[in-house]
């Protein structure tokens, strides 16, 4: 005798809601139309669960167990009484008594028991954006026009013209959605997909707006006001939701805003850090001193030691790229030494008299 407890890994006590969740489990692993099925398995965890799910079956499996439990009339459908060949009325048939599956399948053909499905959702879009460097690094912002599928200005979306009223589809009655059979290894199943007539929204205009044809949605300009925070990258995307193309009975798609930054003569960017080149004559980079070098933010003077060597690496602080709250990088100044390719007598003198102190 099978032991339709031990089929569904479930105590005796088990109540209603133990019984379907582990059935739940298991039709989702075994189900032959997934990769990885078992159909003998998925057979032996419907027919537990066809039993224990009824009341009145039940009661006679736990008394006489699972040969009486199937009832009169012997077996259906193939295996112990179970018969899909009810699914697409979302429900499945053992020994004459029926269960629903419902809720159980939902999830594998996309349907849901109160007939509801996903939205529709409008087409993402992508722009491109050219930036300064300084732009970049502070931050800034652009808007735009861009020429997409928006929501209706005529009727405000709703697709009736203006003054008129919204009648109850008759495609769908209301519901916003068609359920329809699918036929698939084991039978019909019920499957759910938005109704093409009202879009999902279960109404109709009784006149359609002259704008849009009753879609809601018409072909326009619209602004687009787009914030650029500071420190951005080249190459990195900025998500809007919801400002992509609307579309009928749905939900708009997002715009995404590509930053494509110009280099820059004079800075660069390590990180957070951006960087710099003080050009220096031999002979300030051997005596030092003050030197004024311009910044992202204005002129500012940095103080450059005797003897500094050639590419050597000063700081000014906090003259980098913004992040977090209130944070910047540093600026990094390479000193540029520029050896003259020519020596005017006086000045080969000079060196000389350096060389005999051994500088």
């Amino acid at each position: 005798m099978k032991n339709y407890y031990d089929i569904l890994g479930i105590a005796k006590t088990a109540t209603e809601e133990d019984i379907k969740s582990a059935f739940r489990k298991l039709a989702h692993k075994y189900h032959p139309d997934k990769k990885g099925g078992d159909e003998k398995k998925f057979k032996e965890a419907s027919e537990a669960y066809a039993v224990l799910s009824n009341k009145q079956k039940r009661s006679q499996y736990d008394t006489y167990g699972s040969a009486h439990a199937g009832g009169q009339g012997g077996a259906r459908g193939g295996f112990g009484g179970f018969d899909f060949s009810d699914f697409a009325q979302g429900s499945a048939n053992f020994g004459g008594q029926e269960f629903d599956l419902g809720d159980i399948f939902g999830e594998f053909f996309g349907g849901a028991r109160d007939g509801s499905a996903g939205r529709a959702r409008g087409r993402d879009i992508s722009v491109d954006i050219e930036l300064p460097f300084r732009e970049a690094i502070f931050g800034t912002e652009r808007r735009m026009l861009i020429a997409k599928m928006s929501s209706c200005w005529d009727c405000e979306g709703t697709g009736a013209k203006k003054g008129t009223k919204r009648a109850t589809c008759g495609s769908c009655n209301g519901k916003g959605n068609i359920r329809e059979a699918r036929n698939t290894f084991f039978g019909n199943f019920t499957t759910t997909r938005t109704c093409p007539r009202c879009q999902g929204r279960g109404q109709v205009p009784e006149h359609e707006c002259n704008t849009c044809k009753g879609q809601g949605v018409a072909k326009r300009e619209e602004e687009v006001h787009v914030v650029i925070p500071a420190g951005v990258l080249d190459g990195e995307m900025i998500r809007m939701p919801g400002r992509g193309e609307a579309t009928s009975g749905g939900i708009a798609g997002d715009l995404y805003v590509k930053l494509h930054i110009k280099a820059d003569k004079t800075f660069a960017r390590e990180g957070h850090n951006l960087l710099t080149v003080l050009h220096l004559k031999l002979t300030d980079a051997l005596l030092g001193g003050e030197f004024k070098i311009e910044t992202l933010d204005g002129g500012v003077s940095v103080s450059v030691p005797q003897g500094v060597a050639h590419g050597e690496l000063l700081r000014v602080r906090e003259r980098g790229v913004p992040y977090g709250r209130g944070s910047r990088g540093d600026l990094l100044v390479r000193v540029d030494i520029q050896f003259p390719k020519k020596l005017s007598r006086k000045a080969n003198e000079l060196v000389a008299e350096l060389r005999k102190e051994g500088l």
